[in-house]
C-alpha cells in the first residue's frame, strides 16, 4: 500500500473511499450521503483528488489484497491499520471516523466488510461511538500547505 503523508487530506480520503468500498460495491445512497456532507471538502479534496485517491486505492488493492471465494478484493487487518496508521491526530481521528459511519450508514445495511473495518478503526484509534456522535467532535484547526486551514465535521 502506498504511504501519504500523516493527517493529509488523501490518507483520510483514502479510509472514506476504503468504507465506499467495504461492501463490495460502490452504492448511490453512499455517494449521495459524501454530496449531503460535504465530506470531499471537509477533507480537504476536490472531487478529482478524491477520484484520485480511490484509483490508487483500488490499485493498492490489486496487490495488497486476497480474493474471496466470491472474487471480492479483501485487505487484512495488517494492511488497514496501515492505513489507519496514517491518521495520527486524536480529532481527525474521530472526524473521520464519523464520516466513514456517515458512509457505513447511508445505505440503512451493515455489511460484513463495513462492520470489520469501522470496528477495526474504533480498536485502532482507541475510540467509542459516543467520541464520534454529531456533537461531541470538535472544529480543528491544522496546518496545511503552510498556513492555517478550518477542518470542520
Amino acid at each position: 500500500m502506498r504511504h501519504y503523508p500523516s493527517d493529509s487530506p488523501e490518507a483520510m480520503g483514502r479510509l472514506v473511499a476504503l468504507t465506499l468500498m467495504a461492501d463490495g460495491a460502490i452504492d448511490a445512497s453512499e455517494l449521495k450521503q459524501l454530496d449531503h456532507t460535504d465530506t470531499i471538502r471537509r477533507l480537504g479534496l476536490n472531487e478529482g483528488s478524491f477520484d484520485r485517491v480511490i484509483h490508487e486505492l483500488c490499485d493498492d488493492m490489486l496487490t495488497s489484497a486476497h480474493r474471496t471465494p466470491g472474487g471480492q478484493l479483501e485487505l487484512d487487518v495488517e494492511n488497514i491499520d496501515l492505513l489507519l496508521a496514517d491518521v495520527e491526530h486524536p480529532l481527525l481521528q474521530k472526524q473521520v471516523l464519523r464520516m466513514m459511519l456517515d458512509v457505513v450508514n447511508a445505505d440503512s445495511k451493515l455489511s460484513g466488510g463495513e462492520a470489520v473495518l469501522v470496528a477495526e478503526a474504533m480498536k485502532f484509534w482507541g475510540i467509542d461511538l459516543y467520541e464520534v456522535s454529531d456533537c461531541s467532535i470538535p472544529s480543528l484547526r491544522v496546518r496545511s500547505h503552510g498556513r492555517h486551514e478550518h477542518v470542520r465535521t
